[in-house]
């Protein structure tokens, strides 16, 4: 079994900072992967992973890891992938390294938040986010942007999946979506809300690549290229 560390990429500003857990409370963590299995996530993960296009050797960063599931993915379709799992969960953070420990896989994992991003400037081929964003308030949210466009080489390309559609013909406008998958957290992602957060952050090509009706809401797949 392979060990995998956890590096503490937080800012001394940073210890004790809030954070929304991936199942909205810490107690609720063990059953996280159960729940993303009967929610069917791994096929956005695939999908999200093909559009991204990364090739073998090149630099991941996945924003929001949680327990790697999206990581994961990203290694079954490249294993020559570099990747680096990223999330303020300790916890999460600690159920991922299990994880690779037992498949063996190569998996380097930071504890840190969304707007402060541990690689140098430009060092970075790809980020990818998935089912993350809505989980960060406002500033949050739009330090993610710049930190993406500041870690990410020229040519380097941001993939998002995530609640939320990119205007009101998905699902019938606000109302269609407020009792499905879309609540105070994932509002701010309708109407082209990622990309637009991407285009404020300095990406000239940001847009919405792929829709998917899901089971709990309507999901956007977003891109930009640095």
């Amino acid at each position: 079994m392979t060990t995998i560390q956890i590096i503490d990429g937080r800012a001394e500003s940073d210890q004790g900072r809030d954070f929304l857990p991936g199942m909205g409370r810490a107690w609720l963590l063990p059953l996280y992967d159960l729940f993303t299995r009967f929610a069917r996530v791994r096929a956005l993960h695939e999908r999200t992973v093909e559009l991204a296009g990364i090739q073998p050797g090149q630099s991941v960063l996945d924003v929001g890891c949680g327990t790697a599931n999206l990581s994961f993915s990203v290694l079954r379709a490249v294993p020559g992938a570099v990747v680096t799992g990223h999330d303020p969960d300790a916890g999460a953070l600690r159920i991922a390294a299990r994880k690779a420990g037992r498949r063996g896989v190569r998996l380097s994992l930071v504890q840190g938040y969304a707007d402060r991003l541990l690689p140098e400037d430009g060092s970075v081929d790809h980020v990818v986010s998935s089912l993350a964003l809505h989980h960060v308030d406002d500033a949050g949210r739009e330090g993610f942007g710049r930190e993406a466009y500041r870690v990410l080489k020229p040519g380097g390309r941001v993939t998002i999946v995530d609640f939320g559609a990119s205007d009101h013909g998905h699902g019938g406008g606000h109302e269609g979506h407020r009792h499905r998958g879309i609540n105070a957290h994932t509002e701010r992602n309708l109407d082209n809300g990622i990309v637009t957060l991407l285009t404020d952050a300095g990406f000239t090509d940001a847009r919405e690549i792929d829709h998917i009706e899901h089971r709990f809401g309507p999901i956007t797949i977003v891109q930009a290229t640095r």
